[in-house]
């Protein structure tokens, strides 16, 4: 048996002895999932229980260094362990932008005290953060920021907006980038910097959603103080570290996680529940159709991240072929959206009331807010350019 087998036995032992019983299969459900940080609280003792055993034993992180909390595992090891999650479908034992965006920043390009001293405090869940970087006027062409960070003696005072800030009024933390020198060309005047949103001078208004949700914010920054032992990659250097943790991003952002292998499994138990079977098949020749291609399109998702999964083996850093996972993933998981909608015919109508299913309700409004799933993270058009420029290398 090799190493990795063995350790997925191993993996797989603990998790059957220890995972409370009430998450098993709770994978789907948000009210299951825990994002930490000063505001946070439990749904369940369970949930709790399952936070501090996988805390713990370094899980929460399993492929981050174990001197920051982290779980010191390889790539493969860190895979096995998410498949033997899948198959008992149990929640992450924690979440959120630390995890995905601004931790792996650090690891790739922060010094050794700033990781010391803000990796910890995500793997521990003491910390949630968010993301400053779209402003009104600064969405696609996120470079014409205007967020101004100024340095006064031993700090920087920060002026200016962000909009879209997922999450804001529940983090503790944003990663923003800021202007620091409006003479220079604006991709080299930019500053990537960590703030304490638990201040003077911030206030967070959340932005409702067609969905009738309110992840979503604007974060206003009047005289906000920022320590320069937080300034990332340099002054005037923040363009780079920018690039750096969209490709974190893109490999993992929010909207485009789904749908995975179970999403189309109930995609297609609905579709034989609501529109009838005829020789063991869907009824409807064209929604059969649409589910074939959906799960073709999933799958060649699935085996082309993989390839970047077996690269980070060999050593090597996620680059611009993040951009696929994202365009991909967010317009799979908008044709699924799409096809439920069809699926559901006029239950799909429902927003609130007797009449509709729980289910049936929630479909409609993710669809609703998958519609920014292809516009969060970068817009399609922007990760095509990247692609053509940066992976397929097309002249312009």
């Amino acid at each position: 048996m090799s190493n990795i087998e063995v350790f997925r036995s191993e993996a797989r032992a603990w998790l059957e002895q220890n995972a409370p019983e009430e998450i098993r299969g709770k994978a789907g459900d948000p009210s299951w999932h825990y994002s930490g940080g000063r505001k946070a609280s439990f749904h369940h003792p369970a949930q709790e229980r399952w936070f501090a055993m996988m805390r713990e034993r370094g899980w929460t992180a399993p492929d981050w260094p174990v001197e920051y909390g982290g779980g010191g595992l390889g790539a493969q090891e860190a895979a096995a362990l998410k498949q033997e999650l899948a198959r008992l479908k149990l929640p992450p034992p924690l979440e959120g932008m630390g995890l995905s965006m601004i931790g792996p920043t650090l690891l790739q390009v922060g010094s050794p005290e700033q990781c010391r001293e803000h990796l910890p405090k995500i793997t521990s869940g003491q910390i949630r953060w968010c993301q400053g970087y779209s402003e009104p006027s600064a969405g696609s062409d996120l470079a014409s920021l205007q967020t101004s960070a100024r340095q006064v003696e031993d700090r920087f005072i920060i002026n200016g907006q962000k909009i879209w800030t997922s999450g804001a009024h529940l983090a503790d933390w944003i990663f923003m980038l800021t202007r620091t020198d409006s003479t220079a060309p604006k991709h080299l005047g930019i500053t990537f910097v960590l703030l304490d949103l638990d201040q003077p001078g911030v206030e967070v208004r959340q932005i409702q959603m067609i969905s009738g949700a309110s992840p979503f914010c604007e974060t206003f920054f009047r005289d906000a103080v920022a320590d320069p032992a937080n300034v990332i990659g340099g002054v005037n250097r923040g363009w780079t570290v920018a690039k750096v943790l969209l490709t974190h991003e893109r490999s993992g952002s929010g909207p485009g996680n789904r749908p995975g292998t179970s999403s189309i499994s109930r995609a297609l138990a609905a579709a034989r529940d609501k529109l009838g079977e005829q020789d063991g098949r869907v009824r409807d020749p064209i929604v059969r159709d649409k589910l074939a291609q959906l799960a073709m399109d999933q799958q060649c998702l699935q085996l082309t991240m993989q390839r970047s999964v077996d690269s980070r083996k060999a050593g090597e850093k996620p680059g611009p072929e993040t951009s696929i996972f994202k365009l991909c993933r967010s317009e799979v998981s908008q044709h699924h959206d799409e096809l439920m909608m069809t699926i559901n015919g006029p239950e799909a109508l429902g927003w609130e009331g007797d009449g509709f299913s729980e289910q049936e309700l929630t479909q409609t409004r993710a669809y609703l807010r998958g519609r920014g799933g292809t516009i969060a993270a970068g817009t399609s058009e922007i990760n095509l350019n990247i692609i053509a420029k940066r992976v397929l290398g097309l002249p312009d």
